[in-house]
């Protein structure tokens, strides 16, 4: 679906998590951070990109790692003392939205605030629509991404469809 004020596309979204036990965040952090060559968010819902990966903090011990499209999976040894690691994305789907009037339809189908400080641009946000979970990323000033469950991407591709037009 695509018109000059709002656009949105569907794709597959290869997504890794880890997550570091409790009572070992530095020296998980740590391990993590050499294993991907790049610093990681400091707190929730800061992102921070690198080689094609997004680095997202959904919660205070865990990451998830968003790849772009075409981009290999890091090779990501997390020692089991420390946390674990496993893939979500054969259950998850990225939904890519742009246009002038994208506040106005996310308006209609969840509950973010365009203007918070917490939905900035590179920052993400765990939210719902119709009590099923999902990631909302801001990617820029009139540009978002949900990460959405693979079960529920069609009914969700509808709603908004609907709500756009």
């Amino acid at each position: 679906m695509a018109s000059p004020d709002f656009s949105l596309s569907v794709a597959d979204c290869p997504l890794i998590q880890i997550e570091g036990w409790e009572g070992t965040l530095g020296q998980f952090e740590k391990s993590v951070t050499a294993s991907l060559g790049t610093k990681l968010p400091a707190s929730v819902g800061e992102t921070v990109r690198h080689k094609g990966l997004l680095v997202i903090r959904v919660a205070p011990r865990r990451l998830w790692l968003a790849l772009d499209d075409s981009i290999e999976a890091p090779s990501l040894a997390v020692d089991p003392d420390l946390g674990c690691s496993f893939s979500l994305g054969e259950g998850r789907v990225r939904f890519r939205m742009a246009g002038a009037h994208i506040a106005r339809v996310l308006s209609k189908c969840i509950t973010i605030d365009w203007r918070a400080p917490a939905a900035a641009p590179r920052r993400a946000v765990l939210t719902s629509l119709h009590h099923v979970p999902l990631l909302f990323l801001r990617t820029g000033e009139t540009a978002c991404e949900l990460i959405v469950p693979r079960s529920f991407s069609r009914s969700l591709s509808d709603w908004i469809a609907d709500a756009a037009g």
